[in-house]
């Protein structure tokens, strides 16, 4: 039996972590300055995980839509994790890096092959229908690498320790990544059969079909990941620019100093 799609899930483990997670943040920046900012968007990365967790976005996922769960995919893959590192103060990332195997492990090349890794075994169909029949268990092995493979991704961009790249580079890994990520989400909308055995024998919801419901999962995914990872590019490609005029500028008055002297 399946539960009513208006149940609330109430996740146990989610309901110790988060509020494990807000105190060691606490702990780890007691007495020290922390921009007001970066505790929103730590604060802001915790409510997101607790919000697809314990609401009834949790049943429905589960049970009953496969849009439903790629929404709590994306969100813990990508959203939360992006501002759960922005989140973090430098003095703290500096510390964070110095774990064993962390600078390895944030190395903008490894740190997107372990996404991309994560991202697309978890969505094969053996895998994804196994986590989903495997809910105490694989289930929570899933999200918890979604999350660690998504802070991962986005610490060379949001962090400056240990890598410190340019805007340049960092526009040119999240374009990367988006072109790297987004055929998984047009292969969900394309493929025209059901993939994934568990939402095909389910009971649906809302006179949705398993083959339009993996449609809208499959549309939704690219187009979010298209906003997300366009919005980040525009934002350090622009940063590039602007370093380079500026870098320009300077040249330009150092040459004019000289010819004047």
């Amino acid at each position: 039996m399946r539960p009513d799609a208006s149940t609330w899930a109430w996740d146990v483990d989610v309901l110790i972590l988060v509020p494990a997670f807000a105190l060691a943040y606490a702990l780890a920046t007691l007495g020290r300055p922390v921009e007001r900012w970066r505790v929103v968007s730590f604060g802001a990365s915790l409510a997101l995980i607790a919000v697809i967790s314990v609401t009834p976005l949790q049943t429905v996922a589960l049970n009953y839509l496969l849009s439903a769960h790629l929404l709590q995919n994306v969100v813990l893959a990508e959203w939360a994790p992006a501002l759960f590192v922005l989140g973090i103060p430098p003095f703290l990332a500096a510390s964070i890096v110095r774990l064993p195997l962390a600078r390895y492990a944030t190395w903008p090349p490894a740190a997107l092959v372990i996404w991309l890794a994560v991202y697309f075994f978890w969505h094969l169909p053996f895998a994804y229908d196994a986590a989903l029949r495997h809910q105490a268990t694989l289930l929570h092995l899933e999200h918890a690498m979604y999350f660690g493979a998504g802070c991962l991704l986005w610490w060379p961009v949001l962090q400056d320790e240990p890598w410190r790249l340019r805007s340049g580079r960092r526009a040119g890994y999240l374009f990367a990544a988006f072109v790297l990520a987004s055929p998984l989400g047009l292969l969900l909308a394309l493929i025209p059969e059901p993939l994934y055995q568990w939402y095909e024998d389910g009971p649906g919801l809302w006179g949705l079909s398993p083959i339009t419901d993996q449609q809208i999962a499959g549309i939704t995914m690219a187009f979010e990941q298209a906003v997300v990872f366009f919005a980040a590019f525009t934002y350090f490609f622009l940063r590039a620019l602007g370093s380079d005029e500026r870098g320009e500028v300077f040249r330009a008055a150092s040459r004019t100093s000289r010819t004047d002297g």
